[in-house]
C-alpha cells in the first residue's frame, strides 16, 4: 500500500497552504499532475478520488505559514493530511526533492511523482481542488481582492487589488511581495 502526498499553495501570497494524502482503493484512469489538467477535469477526478480512495487533507493557515516559515508549514500540512488519513502504508511518497516526513517508515521524496505515481497524482488533484474551492468561496467575503480569479497567486490582477485595497487578513505577511504593500 502506498500513501501519496502533495501540497499546493506554497507560492501563494494569500490563503492557506494545503496538503493531501491519498491511498487509492481502485485504479482511476486519467490521473496526472494537477497543473497539467483543466479545472473541469480536476473537479471530475477529485470526485472519483473521494469515491475510490482514502483521503486526508491538511490545512495550514496564512498566520501559521508566517509564524512557522514555509518549510515547517509544508511539513505541518503534510503531517495533518497523514493524521487525517489515519492509515499506515508500506511506502509514503512525497512529490518533490525533500522528504518532509522522514519519521514515517518507508517515506521518501520523488521529483515529479505527481505526474508518474497514481497516489501522488491523486493527492495533487485533491489538494488543488480543495484549496481553489476554498479560495473561490472566500471571494464573497474578500470581493475587492478577486481571489476567485487568482486564488492567492501573485498575478497582475492580485497586484492591482493590493495596490487599490492593501493587504487583507488572509495575506501571508512574511512574504516579500506582501511586505512591500505593508
Amino acid at each position: 500500500m502506498i500513501i501519496g502526498i502533495d501540497e499546493v499553495g506554497r507560492g501563494c501570497w494569500a490563503g492557506p497552504l494545503v496538503a493531501a494524502a491519498v491511498v487509492l482503493n481502485n485504479l482511476i484512469e486519467g490521473l496526472n499532475d494537477s497543473k497539467k489538467l483543466s479545472k473541469k477535469r480536476r473537479a471530475e477526478l477529485a470526485l472519483l478520488i473521494h469515491e475510490n480512495a482514502q483521503v486526508g487533507i491538511g490545512w495550514v493557515s496564512p498566520g501559521e505559514v508566517d509564524e512557522l516559515g514555509l518549510t515547517e508549514a509544508v511539513r505541518l500540512a503534510m503531517q495533518r493530511a497523514v493524521d487525517e488519513l489515519g492509515v499506515s502504508a508500506d511506502e509514503v511518497i512525497i512529490d518533490g526533492n525533500y522528504n518532509y516526513l522522514p519519521h514515517l517508515a518507508g517515506s521518501r521524496a520523488e521529483v515529479r511523482a505527481d505526474g508518474s505515481i497514481a497516489e501522488v497524482s491523486a493527492a495533487s488533484i485533491v489538494a488543488k481542488v480543495a484549496r481553489d474551492t476554498y479560495m473561490e468561496q472566500l471571494d464573497e467575503a474578500y470581493l475587492k481582492w478577486q481571489f476567485e480569479k487568482h486564488v492567492g497567486y501573485g498575478t497582475a490582477a492580485h497586484i492591482t487589488a493590493l495596490n487599490e485595497h492593501g493587504v487583507s487578513d488572509i495575506h501571508r505577511l512574511s512574504y516579500k511581495p506582501i511586505k512591500a504593500f505593508l
